[in-house]
Parts: structure tokens; sequence; C-alpha cells
């Protein structure tokens, strides 16, 4: 009984290992299909609602459109707000340099040598090649979003048709499961997507009206950038208050201001990640904080800023269907929270 355990075990560590390793070497084909996945979701309910007016194709059509619309317009957002602080960059670079002379003085006379480590690192070769990753980065995610464009095309027109085979299967209890599993997962996706939206808009307004009070150029764009990142639990909201501390760092003559602000920017994450958002949610989309970190980074790790982003509606989905099935409701009972699910199925 013990061997058979053990086979067991190291049958499902195999299986883990090769799994993990088949999504990073394939993630060209994993990832658009489970990007489109968590848009077929988020769209669905519109799909649906159009259909029952409209004919198939036209409410697809109209359903594409205004989802091609919205993520043009977030992107656009992102490039407009990202630019303005890069071009302020540029032109306000001598203070920046005279900032960075200051914190390499302070460090060199404290023992720590980084002016020959940057100069080793940082030359035109580096800014090329940077430039040059930044283009690529910039051809693949172009061909990333048309492949996922194409998925959720097809995915929605098979919607309907999908749900009726999972419910005529052979196997009752299989489909069943991936019924009621889809159906809670879909859910659950867009009341997460909905709360993360609700809570990135007070986020981005709070941070605006916060760099707009203490005179912190590019307020607006601030407030952008930390709205667009709050997506990205934990990494997101820790860059989004980097960012405008470095840069108030060149702008205020004090490091007591500078202090303040990074305080207050991290207390309004604090307040809005940690208080507003666990009430709003509700504890059916509760997981341990740990669980949300260890999601970012797999997945990021796996897929980058892809992967970051939608790491969490994965480890939602993957507890959801693990809560549908008493072999695997101890993985939902672990780390999530099965008791606002449908009750497992009976064996």
């Amino acid at each position: 009984m013990t061997t058979g355990k053990i086979q067991h075990g190291a049958q499902i560590l195999i299986a883990t290992i090769l799994a993990v390793a088949a999504l990073s070497v394939a993630s060209s084909v994993f990832a658009p299909v489970a990007f489109a996945l968590f848009i077929i979701a988020l769209v669905w309910p519109l799909q649906k609602g159009l259909q029952s007016v409209l004919p198939k194709l036209l409410a697809l059509a109209i359903s594409v459109v205004i989802m091609v619309v919205a993520f043009a317009g977030f992107g656009s957002l992102i490039v407009w707000a990202f630019g303005r602080v890069g071009r302020w960059i540029v032109s306000d670079a001598a203070r920046f340099q005279l900032f960075y002379d200051q914190i390499t003085t302070w460090l060199e006379g404290h023992g720590i040598a980084v002016a020959g480590v940057w100069s080793e690192n940082f030359n035109m070769g580096w800014v090329l090649r940077t430039a040059q990753t930044l283009t690529g980065r910039l051809n693949s995610t172009m061909s990333f979003w048309l492949v996922v464009l194409v998925y959720v095309i097809l995915g929605l027109l098979e919607v309907d048709d999908f749900g009726r085979k999972v419910r005529a299967m052979r196997n009752r209890e299989t489909g069943e499961v991936l019924f009621r599993g889809s159906s809670a997962t879909a859910g659950k996706i867009r009341r997460y997507m909905l709360v993360r939206t609700l809570m990135s808009v007070i986020t981005g307004l709070l941070v605006w009206g916060f760099a707009t009070l203490v005179g912190l150029p590019l307020a607006a764009e601030w407030g952008f950038i930390a709205f667009s990142l709050n997506y990205i639990p934990f990494i997101g909201p820790l860059v989004a208050t980097v960012f405008p501390t470095v840069f108030a760092m060149t702008q205020f003559g004090s490091w007591q201001a500078v202090v303040a602000v990074f305080a207050c920017l991290n207390l309004i994450q604090f307040i809005v990640g940690s208080y507003i958002e666990p009430r709003v949610a509700g504890s059916a989309l509760s997981i341990s904080p740990a669980t949300v970190l260890f999601s970012v980074f797999f997945w990021s790790y796996l897929w980058g800023v892809f992967g970051a982003f939608i790491g969490v509606p994965i480890t939602i989905a993957f507890l959801t269907f693990c809560a549908q099935h008493p072999s695997s409701l101890w993985l939902a009972e672990l780390f999530g929270s099965p008791e606002k699910d449908p009750e497992p199925l009976k064996t």
C-alpha cells in the first residue's frame, strides 16, 4: 500500500513537471489560448445578449469590434502615459544626471563603488541591444494579439456547441464537472476583473489626486500608470509606487518630501488592496496572498507580462475546477474558498 502511494505520488510529480515544462517551452502555443479563453469569459455575456436579438455573425462582429476598440484604447493610453514620462525624463536629463552624481558620491563615500560597474555595463552597445529587444518584443506582441483575436473569434462561435457537447457526454460525471467548472470559472473571472477594474480606478484617482496635491509633475500620467499596473497584483502596485518616488527625488529638494511621497503612495496601495478590495470582492474570490504572489511570479516566469496579468485568473480557474470533485476538493479548501462554490459531485 505504501509503495503504491509512493509510485502514485511520483507519477503525479513527474506529470506536473512535464506539464510545466510544456507550458514554458510551448508558450507561443499555450499562452494565446489561455488569454483567449480569459477574454471569451469576459466577452461572452455581451455576445450572448446580442445573439438573442441579432443574427449570430452580426452579434459576433459587434462583440469583436467593441473588444478591439477597448484594448486599442487601453493600449494607446498606456503608450501615452509612459511616453509622456519618458519624454519628461529626456527633457530633464540634466537634473537626473545631477541626482545620479549625488547618489554615486554618497555611495562611494560609504565604500560602495558603482561608477565603474555602471560604465562597464551601460554603453552604446547596451542601448542598441535594448532597442532591438524592445522592437522584437513589439513585433511578437502584435503577433500574439493577432493569434489571440483569431482564437477569440472561433471560441465565441463555439461556446454554445461546447456547452451542448459537454452536457451530452457519455461520462456524465466528467461532463458535469466540465460544465459546472467552466460556468463557475467564467463567472468568477468576470467578477475578479470587475473588482480589479474598480480598485484600479480608485487607485488611479487617489494617486492622481495626491500627485496633484503635492505638485508632482505628470499627475494624470502617474494616475493612469497606477491604474494600469494595478491589474498585476503585488508587482504592479510596487512599480507604480517606485516610479513616481524616483521621479520625486529629482523634483523636490528634501529627502523628507521624497520619503513622504513614497509613504503616501504605499498607504494608498495598502488601503485599496488590503482593506477596500477584500470587502468588495467577498470570500468567493479570496485567495491567500502567498498563492496570489506565487501565481504572479510563476506565470510571469513562464509567459512574461501576459502571464503576470492572467496568473491569478488561471489560479482561480484551477481552484474552481478542483472544487467540483471530491478527489481534488482539498486543493480548493487549502488555497481557495470553496464554501461559496456548488457542492462537489458525489462518487
